[in-house]
């Protein structure tokens, strides 16, 4: 029951990103944010990157894999828009395969990254914040380049008495 919740909000961050993105131009998805900031090409890349050397073999090797390179993830490589979304979605592939082959007993089973133990409880909750983070930083950087076109992805402002009355987005308890 804790792995299915995991995998949801998985779903949930990975449906949050992709609408922003599908909001944006090709223009926009490339364009830095801020001075020494990050694009949504370098940050797909990057979560894309850590995601994939993560769940990788994720009971059996480090999480951090010898054919990562991390700081390279940070270097907008001019590959097109089409071209990451691949290997985000390939990614994620990866992700809920490891994920749909857990179970809530494997919690507790020791994983590395770095060299470090951490349960597999612990080292999904790491995942999942660090995603979140990054998917927050998606949704900001499309929100701010859409302006008045953003259409939103959780209950529009003013709108959450009507929404009350409907809740299509909550989750239904099992």
């Amino acid at each position: 029951m804790i792995i299915e919740a995991i995998i949801s909000e998985y779903k949930r961050y990975k449906s949050l990103a992709d609408l922003a993105i599908e909001q944006v131009g090709k223009k926009e998805f490339h364009q830095v944010f801020g001075d020494d900031g990050n694009s949504i090409a370098v940050i797909v890349k990057h979560l894309a990157g850590n995601l994939k050397s993560r769940f990788t073999n994720f009971l059996t090797e480090d999480g951090e894999k010898p054919w990562r390179n991390r700081d390279n993830e940070f270097e907008d490589e001019n590959e097109t828009s089409n071209e990451l979304l691949v290997r985000w979605n390939e990614t994620f592939e990866i992700l809920f395969k490891q994920l749909n082959s857990l179970i809530d007993n494997d919690l507790n089973k020791i994983v590395k990254i770095r060299g470090s133990e951490l349960t597999v409880a612990d080292a999904l909750e790491r995942s999942l914040a660090h995603t979140s983070y990054h998917v927050g930083q998606i949704v900001l950087i499309a929100k701010w380049y859409t302006g008045k076109q953003w259409k939103s992805l959780s209950i529009p402002r003013g709108g959450s008495k009507e929404y009350n009355k409907n809740p299509t987005k909550e989750k239904k308890p099992k």
